[in-house]
């Protein structure tokens, strides 16, 4: 069993949020791949079945974002998943808006759902980034990653999450490097290039 999280805030207020990216991308995995219903499970939601022939828990945590951890941990310890089996889809906002990097491990870069998820388990699992861009002024970031994507923006965003859907079963096979790249060409052919939005340095 391998176990995959979509990070956000729940609530009706907070489903357009940058910070919200991950719970988009692993409800559209989740309807991509025919898998629920969404049942309250591990203090959040959560349905299993098969991504790429491999079978998986995904996750939507039902804490806020400074709480992941908890259902996180809850989840993982239930069906014994360790850490190499366990990937985090989540905002980056030292990412250009709609790139895409995974990495194993690393820092949280002040990300409080992936501290929180650290805390509680370690920190040597996969992270999926996704980049939503960086507003230019750290004092801004809180008020950034809690507003809602600009209808501008929403172009990228629903290309790149069937995208990261698309390209799940990569992932669970711990196919990183043909996982990001597949994700970057396919953005590039819908003409979301090098330049979308954010400043990567952050």
């Amino acid at each position: 069993m391998l176990l995959l999280v979509g990070l956000g805030n729940p609530g009706a207020r907070y489903v357009g949020n940058r910070h919200n990216i991950g719970f988009m991308a692993v409800e559209e995995i989740a309807k991509r791949h025919g898998i629920g219903p969404w049942r309250r499970r591990f203090q959040g939601l959560a349905c299993e079945g098969p991504v790429g022939g491999v079978r998986a828990l995904l996750l939507l945590p039902g804490t806020f974002m400074n709480e992941s951890g908890r259902a996180v941990a809850e989840a993982a310890h239930f069906y014994k998943v360790p850490l190499d089996g366990i990937t985090v889809f989540h905002d980056e906002i030292d990412l250009p808006a709609g790139k895409v990097r995974v990495k194993i491990g690393g820092g949280i870069a002040g990300h409080n759902g992936l501290r929180s998820i650290s805390e509680h388990i370690g920190n040597d699992y996969r992270r999926v980034r996704i980049g939503v861009g960086h507003p230019g002024n750290k004092d801004m970031v809180q008020h950034y990653v809690l507003s809602d994507f600009a209808k501008s923006e929403r172009g990228w965003v629903e290309a790149l999450i069937d995208i990261l859907a698309d390209n799940a079963g990569l992932i669970v096979r711990g196919e990183d490097a043909s996982f990001a790249n597949k994700v970057h060409l396919a953005m590039v052919a819908k003409g979301f290039g090098e330049t979308e939005g954010g400043d990567p340095a952050g």
